[in-house]
């Protein structure tokens, strides 16, 4: 090796060997700013955190049932699907939330009525999958707590015009439910099939009875809305009757208490209802939260007909009446226990 070639190979060894060394710096640096000094408050905040913002995957019960008949979740298909329904509601937490509040103040007037009729207390939650126990207007025009369209409404005897729409009244819309869960229920002698036809109609469900030659829902290949339907009842129901069980917690005071009301009977006409309110130590708003059948500001009485209007008692907007009144207010605050259960 000559000189000039000795001369290359120790500048190449030296570029080479400053390189690495600017390497190792950069990376050096890289690792020291990505490192924190922790203190042990730090290390007890994260871990709070970690703790409280963890999310885990949902563990099914063993045995489930709808209105007393076995859910088969040892199918593995049926277990996926209750998976499913499991994890989106339980992680929608204020869907879930509104709905165990809104059940205590509806179920005591629900509860009743499923009972009267023989119809099994789980159908409750079918009303909670309808509409969240909320007045709310489906795309199909759908309405009210049951979601009856139009056209079933009157055939199940509710009356639907410009001023009268008991789509909205709860007690005579889950009696016009009932009576339609006892006509599909002498067709199927199934509740199951019966909660998954008031989704798809009556009609839907004998079509595909007849084409795939099955009778459970769990066996029957159905629209994706129909097909989830069921399932989706089942966590709702699971999760309101032991929402501890899925991390839901509340206190009794947290929860829309029942209001105490009493009934007008009305067999007049009534061209002014925002007066006609007033006239009653009420307003027109407070009128229609406990009216919300009413649809217009009058009342047209037709021949042997009579309405029953609902209003609350004196002093029943105060919350701390209500409250006081229903013993929330000496309910140990701390208390999460589940209080969405059948009325004795």
């Amino acid at each position: 090796m000559n000189s000039k070639q000795l001369k290359y190979f120790w500048l190449k060894l030296a570029s080479t060997f400053t390189a690495l060394c600017l390497l190792w710096l950069v990376v050096s640096l890289f690792s020291f700013s990505g490192k924190k000094t922790e203190s042990p408050e730090d290390k007890k905040y994260l871990q709070e955190f970690y703790n409280r913002y963890a999310v885990y995957a949902i563990q099914l019960p063993d045995n489930l049932s709808f209105a007393n008949e076995k859910v088969p979740i040892e199918y593995f298909d049926v277990y996926e699907n209750l998976d499913k329904e499991f994890l989106v509601n339980t992680y929608w937490h204020s869907q879930i939330f509104l709905f165990i509040k809104r059940a205590y103040r509806y179920f005591p007037i629900i509860e009743p009525i499923l009972k009267e009729n023989g119809i099994p207390n789980d159908f409750k939650y079918l009303c909670v999958a309808e509409s969240g126990l909320s007045n709310v207007v489906s795309p199909a025009g759908a309405s009210g707590f049951w979601q009856f369209i139009r056209a079933t409404a009157t055939k199940y005897g509710l009356e639907v015009n410009d001023e009268i729409d008991e789509r909205y009244n709860l007690e005579k819309s889950t009696k016009a439910a009932c009576d339609y869960l006892k006509e599909s229920y002498r067709n199927y002698k199934n509740w199951t099939l019966v909660a998954a036809s008031y989704n798809a109609g009556m009609g839907g469900i004998d079509n595909q009875v007849k084409k795939q030659k099955v009778n459970s829902y769990y066996d029957l290949m159905l629209n994706e809305e129909t097909s989830r339907y069921v399932y989706r009842i089942i966590a709702i129901k699971t999760i309101m009757d032991n929402p501890l069980n899925y991390g839901i917690h509340y206190r009794k005071r947290d929860l829309y208490p029942p209001i105490p009301t009493e009934k007008i009977i009305v067999d007049t006409n009534i061209t002014d209802l925002a007066s006609f309110a007033i006239d009653r130590d009420l307003n027109y708003k407070m009128l229609k939260y406990f009216n919300p059948w009413l649809r217009q500001n009058s009342i047209t009485i037709t021949p042997s007909k009579i309405y029953a209007l609902t209003i609350p008692q004196k002093g029943y907007r105060d919350l701390n009446k209500i409250w006081l009144d229903s013993g929330i207010l000496e309910h140990n605050n701390t208390d999460t226990t589940s209080i969405i259960h059948e009325t004795e």
